[in-house]
């Protein structure tokens, strides 16, 4: 082989290696390009399988993004594990319960306010017209049939007693006459024709005597008294007013030199030996009562008296702000400590059910719309697993679970409320409090957050304030009920339309948020005593 083909040899060799050593650099850059475009593993979650059970937990030292978690309109809320220190579980006091059976009667509770009884209660009006003389009752007295409360000088009945006097007189006068022409038709004094004339002007005082009486009877004067009015006795223009039935004199507006006539009020005397209890039902509940179901009421001022009673009445109509139907529960009250106005809690009972699962009130929380109770990890008693669970009404102090737990389970009783709060502080779930099922939360700045209106609703003794807001219809609102008062009935805020109830913990801002569509928006208390509007234009 001579040199120049030697040469040429060699030069494609080192061409040869050289191609081969570009078609490697070129593949391996590829190769890393993927592997640095591949998405990194979720913490707590290799790359050889799916996330593990405890894949939501998070500690102190965990970063909020890491751990938050999502979940889909309408779907369960998935579970979250909750890891809190030692010096944590100690400081909220938190206390365990399992998940125990029970059976029995359940009982739903709606609130009340007492009320008179309707069918035992009247306003007590004058039968004459004319001036109050003498009031001879006070507010809150008891009274007896019959009883006279008050007293009235009335010129009408003056003139009725006149003219029924006179018109006996007249009676009597033509009486006389009438015997004497009788006498003289006897003796032919007097023809037959002038007796028939007489006749019939005495039937006509005695129509007039007859029309006199019925008048006094209807003024209320008695058939004694009318009989005793002749000619040469006083008259008497005084009249009284008496009490149309036994019971306490709950309004008085009679006083002393005040005109009135027929249509006046003067009194409402009511029988409080039984009362009725109205409470208003939510729509949703409307199956779970009937007219004849036994109930028990309770109130403030006698906690450990529990007055048995039944429903008396439905309401056909459901109120169209509220959507609650209103409720008779009649009960006896021979005390008298059941008083008007009073708030009572009223248990209907229902037909006793099978064995259920029950866990105590305390155990509950609610996250916007849902309720959940905290799983105890028993092999880490630091970790506390959220799980939403649904549960039916209170059977006394426990509440029977329906879905999201099983007999034996170990949850947190007393110290939740801290529980929930951790969650919250370490962002454990995107969505805002009072936000709807799966919405997220959109950090502060953004669209969304700019686009929002707001509003602020104090809840006071007596009222909500402002009690009537006006919003942007289709413009999504976030509303901020802050309770400043301990002596308010409103101790929860319910959105009836909206099927949305929330507590409203003392001095804590709770945070409702929805689209108002156009129209009017009713909100209440839990008892449904302060009620307020939205408007949406």
């Amino acid at each position: 082989m001579t040199d120049d083909s030697r040469l040429t040899l060699r030069w494609a060799v080192a061409a040869s290696i050289a191609v081969l050593l570009v078609a490697t650099g070129g593949a391996a850059s590829y190769l890393l390009t993927r592997t640095s475009l591949r998405p990194a593993p979720a913490p707590n979650q290799t790359s050889d399988g799916p996330a593990s059970p405890t894949s939501h937990s998070a500690g102190h030292n965990a970063p909020p993004s890491a751990a938050a978690t999502t979940d889909a309109p309408g779907a369960t809320l998935s579970d979250v594990t909750v890891t809190l220190t030692t010096e944590a579980v100690e400081r909220a006091g938190i206390t365990v319960a399992a998940v125990r059976t029970g059976s029995g009667a359940t009982a739903m509770r709606i609130p009340g306010v007492v009320e008179a009884n309707a069918y035992k209660q009247v306003v007590v009006t004058p039968i004459v017209s004319g001036r109050i003389t003498r009031v001879l009752v006070e507010l809150g007295q008891h009274v007896n049939r019959g009883q006279t409360l008050a007293q009235i000088f009335s010129p009408e009945l003056a003139d009725a007693q006149a003219r029924f006097v006179s018109a006996r007189a007249e009676l009597e006068a033509h009486e006389r006459e009438l015997q004497r022409t009788e006498t003289l038709v006897e003796i032919g004094a007097a023809s037959r024709q002038e007796l028939e004339r007489i006749h019939a002007g005495h039937t006509a005082r005695t129509a007039e005597v007859q029309s006199a009486r019925s008048r006094l009877l209807l003024l209320g004067v008695s058939t004694v008294a009318a009989d005793r009015l002749v000619p040469g006795n006083p008259i008497d223009a005084a009249t009284s007013v008496p009490a149309p039935l036994s019971g306490v004199v709950t309004e008085r507006l009679a006083n002393v030199g005040l005109n009135v006539d027929p249509a006046t009020k003067l009194f409402t005397v009511a029988d409080l030996s039984s009362v009725w209890i109205m409470a208003d039902v939510y729509e949703r509940d409307a199956s779970r009562v009937r007219i004849g179901s036994a109930a028990a009421v309770t109130t403030a001022a006698y906690p450990a008296l529990a007055v048995p009673g039944r429903i008396s009445y439905i309401d056909p109509q459901v109120n169209p702000d509220t959507r609650t139907i209103r409720v008779r529960v009649e009960v006896p009250n021979p005390r008298t400590e059941l008083r008007l106005g009073m708030l009572a809690d009223v248990s209907i009972a229902e037909p006793a059910q099978a064995s259920v699962l029950l866990i105590p009130r305390a155990a509950v929380q609610n996250v916007d719309d849902r309720r959940v109770v905290y799983l105890v990890n028993q092999r880490e008693p630091r970790q506390f697993v959220e799980r939403e669970v649904r549960l039916g009404e209170a059977v006394g102090d426990q509440l029977p679970v329906l879905a999201g737990l099983n007999l034996g389970d170990i949850i947190v009783g007393e110290g939740s409320f801290y529980v929930r709060a951790e969650r919250e502080r370490l962002g454990l779930r995107t969505r805002p409090s009072g936000a709807p099922p799966g919405a997220r939360a959109d950090p502060p700045g953004t669209a969304r957050e700019s686009n929002v209106q707001t509003a602020r609703v104090t809840v006071g003794d007596q009222a909500f304030e402002p009690s009537r807001l006006t919003l942007r219809a289709g413009v999504p609102a976030r509303v901020t009920f802050v309770r400043t008062s301990d002596k308010t009935c409103a101790k929860e805020v319910a959105f009836p339309s909206l099927n949305i109830t929330r507590a409203l913990p003392l001095n804590q801002p709770v945070v409702i948020e929805f689209t108002p569509a156009k129209g009017e928006l009713a909100f209440a208390c839990g008892m449904n005593m302060l009620r307020g509007t939205i408007v949406a234009e």
